[in-house]
């Protein structure tokens, strides 16, 4: 049992050290983020290599590991353990895959798609960031090759204004120095990006990087120093070109250059750093920087560098070869690839506007019968309308010639009554002439009658003053006195005459009162008769004048123009029969008629 447990204890620490203890590392690069579990004992290059092999990069002298340290950076070194470099002890320990050292032509160096797309995306963010400056002309026109890189090729019925809205494309001091919105700057960015139709996304981030290539700032890594220790402040910059020295205000234009090939050796003691030129006419120029770290990092830069530099002068190795060769004939599939894409794209667009053609025809030809359809239906309406028009028209034209029957017969019976109005009229004018001639009567009648009341009041003046004689004789015998009676009355009886004349006398007296009592009687008939007949005229002249109104509402139906001679014959009637009136009883009878009139 003993043996057994510590055999067992044995092979259980024999699993313990067989199992590596392992370190957490978080590395991030341009577009991704990775996490890897690393031995203890792996170096910087382990780590590198299994960074390249799980990103596809075979392009790996350019890129390396930084790593951030106190206020500055560093570079993993690929000879050293990773532990036991100054590198972060947070776990996991952060690693940012970058561009070590930049290419001097874009084109002939880079020769993978993934090393140009790694390029690509860290040169715009250090453009973007204002690491590397940038004019605003050039950013805008770096900005649509980026925009065609992400998009592809201009749409304007899926690129809608806005669509850019949410990209980073412009550095903010491009944004701040001109006063323009959002949208002028995207309008700008898109008349660009609609020139590039048919670039692909690899040609448009080699586009990107030849035009990067070309500004002062590319590729330049920039260090404080300053110069015979009187602290004089310059920047130290070290690009694929060589070393250069700048003012501290001025990035853009060196102060002085050291070509990689005017450069003889590079070495540092400490804080102090010697350039030492081919020529030795030359003097060598030394500077200092701030710290230890900076000036191995200096020189670090300075290495790789220097090797890239005389490595692109000598031919390329046989990977490298390899590595071109398989570049080029990749980007002959992907030609040919994108020229079957672009053919086939084509007759697409081509078959999509045929049928957008065909479908636009059709439509056509649907509106079309639509339209001959709606058109035959309102030719159906309008011919049924036509035929109940031609029906009514019909009826209209029984209907009128029924109405032209009726109007015959009316104008036929307008005629029988204006025949009959003629002849009304001309009895009418008869009854006229009648009632003048009866008026003319009358009046002469009146005339004979006036005459004749003359004779009589004359005979009756005369009866009058007889009697009136009379009696005053008789009064002067009843007045003489009494003695005398007897004398008077013989003397009377003596002077009046016989018997017989005063019997005549008296006869004569008695025959004066009869005659008035006769003239009394016949003017009292005579009135009578007169009333009866101014009654009887009056009737007459009622029935006229009521026939005069029924024929004058006639006229006035058929023939207005009579209305005026009704008017003057009842007129003449109403004239005669008032003076006919007036000089029968005078004044008072003829107004009262003239009431009765009106």
């Amino acid at each position: 049992i003993y043996l057994t447990a510590t055999a067992s204890k044995m092979s259980i620490l024999g699993l313990k050290k067989k199992q590596p203890k392992t370190f957490k590392v978080k590395v991030i690069t341009m577009d991704a983020e990775m996490e890897f579990s690393c031995e203890v004992k792996w170096k910087g290059k382990d780590l590198f290599d299994l960074v390249c092999r799980t990103v596809g990069l075979r392009e790996t002298w350019f890129f390396g590991l930084r790593y951030t340290v106190k206020d500055t950076y560093a570079w993993l070194k690929p000879e050293k353990r990773v532990l036991d470099q100054e590198v972060p002890k947070d776990s996991p320990i952060t690693f940012h895959f970058l561009a070590k050292f930049f290419p001097e032509k874009v084109e002939e160096e880079l020769v993978q798609e993934i090393t140009q797309h790694l390029f690509f995306l860290q040169v715009k963010k250090q453009i973007l960031d204002e690491e590397i400056f940038c004019s605003p002309e050039a950013s805008v026109l770096l900005a649509s090759y980026a925009v065609q890189a992400k998009y592809g090729d201009y749409d304007p019925n899926f690129h809608k204004p806005g669509f850019l809205a949410q990209d980073e494309l412009l550095p903010k001091r491009v944004l701040m120095q001109y006063q323009m919105t959002a949208d002028m700057w995207e309008e700008k960015i898109t008349a660009w990006y609609a020139e590039h139709r048919g670039i692909a996304r690899d040609e448009a981030e080699m586009e990107y990087l030849k035009i990067a290539q070309d500004l002062e700032m590319y590729g330049v890594s920039y260090f404080a120093i300053t110069q015979n220790k009187r602290d004089t402040d310059l920047l130290l910059g070290v690009d694929a070109q060589g070393l250069h020295i700048y003012s501290p205000n001025s990035k853009l234009n060196p102060n002085k250059s050291f070509p990689w090939s005017d450069i003889r050796n590079i070495s540092y003691s400490e804080k102090e750093f010697t350039i030492k030129p081919l020529d030795k006419k030359k003097d060598v120029f030394k500077f200092y920087s701030s710290q230890l770290r900076v000036n191995k990092l200096i020189l670090q830069l300075c290495i790789g560098n220097h090797d890239l530099f005389m490595r692109r002068r000598k031919v390329d190795s046989i990977e490298v070869q390899q590595m071109k060769a398989q570049a080029k004939e990749e980007k002959a599939r992907k030609k040919m690839e994108r020229q079957i894409l672009a053919r086939e794209k084509q007759m697409r667009e081509e078959a999509e506007r045929a049928k957008e053609e065909m479908e636009r025809r059709l439509f056509q030809l649907q509106d079309e019968a639509r339209l001959a359809n709606e058109a035959l239906l309102r030719s159906e309406e309008t011919a049924d309308l036509l035929a109940e028009k031609a029906q009514i028209a019909e009826e209209e034209a029984k209907l009128l010639a029924h109405k032209a029957a009726e109007a015959e017969q009316e104008r036929q019976r307008l005629e029988v009554t204006a025949m009959k109005t003629k002849e009304e009229k001309r009895l009418m004018e008869q009854k006229m002439r009648e009632a003048e001639q009866l008026a003319v009567k009358l009046v002469e009648q009146s005339e004979r009658r006036l005459k004749e009341a003359d004779h009589l009041k004359q005979d009756l003046t005369e009866a009058k003053d007889a009697e009136r004689r009379a009696k005053q004789k008789l009064l002067e015998i009843t007045k003489t006195t009494y003695p005398y009676i007897s004398v008077t009355f013989t003397l009377v009886c003596t002077s009046l005459p016989s018997t017989s004349d005063y019997e005549s006398a008296s006869t004569r007296l008695d025959f004066k009162d009869s005659d008035m009592k006769r003239l009394s009687m016949e003017i009292e008939r005579e009135r009578l008769e007169y009333m009866e007949k101014s009654k009887h005229l009056q009737d007459q002249l009622k029935e006229l004048k009521s026939e005069i109104e029924s024929l004058k509402l006639e006229e006035q139906q058929q023939q207005a123009g009579l209305y005026g001679l009704h008017i003057y014959i009842i007129c003449r009637i109403y004239i005669y029969i008032y003076i006919y009136i007036y000089n029968s009883n005078g004044n008072c009878i003829g107004k009262i008629f003239l009431l009765f009139l009106n």
